[in-house]
């Protein structure tokens, strides 16, 4: 089947992903509001999900407030990391950052953010039979391939 390995290389894959999303989030609402509201990109999100997984009606009402709590509970932990190394940063003018300190909350995040979504799977795998899991999975992964690519686009044409 798969190596441990290739499921944490995956992991860390849509890790490193889901941080680049939410910095690029990031980025885009600061400028000038131009991106959805936090709330609206979750909301984006959820229909895209129910649609694209095939979710039923039960499944919706189900699945709907773990997803909002896991969604919440990423975006705090984003908004605790993206504050520790934007402060750590800021003062790396003036002195040279700890790096130590540094890759140990880099671990450190990319540990809780993992715990979240095994929590998060634990969860959802209760609420939906397995193919229907696999296809909410594989929705995810779209809407953030998707988020990206229209960042990447939106940048692209700004720069013109």
């Amino acid at each position: 089947m798969f190596s441990k390995n290739s499921i944490q290389m995956k992991l860390m894959k849509y890790t490193l992903l889901g941080i680049l999303v939410f910095f690029s989030c990031s980025a885009i609402a600061q400028d000038n509001h131009k991106f959805p509201k936090l709330e609206e990109l979750h909301e984006r999100k959820w229909q895209s999900l129910v649609a694209q997984a095939q979710l039923t009606q039960k499944e919706i009402e189900m699945v709907k407030p773990v997803f909002m709590e896991y969604e919440q509970s990423v975006w705090k932990l984003h908004r605790e990391n993206r504050e520790f190394f934007k402060s750590s940063l800021t003062n790396a003018k003036t002195n040279k950052p700890n790096y130590a300190e540094l890759n140990d909350r880099y671990v450190e995040y990319e540990f809780k953010e993992a715990q979240l979504f095994k929590s998060y799977h634990l969860q959802l795998r209760k609420l939906m039979q397995p193919e229907t899991l696999f296809r909410y999975y594989k929705a995810e992964r779209e809407f953030k391939r998707k988020l990206l690519q229209d960042f990447q686009e939106r940048k692209l044409h700004d720069m013109r």
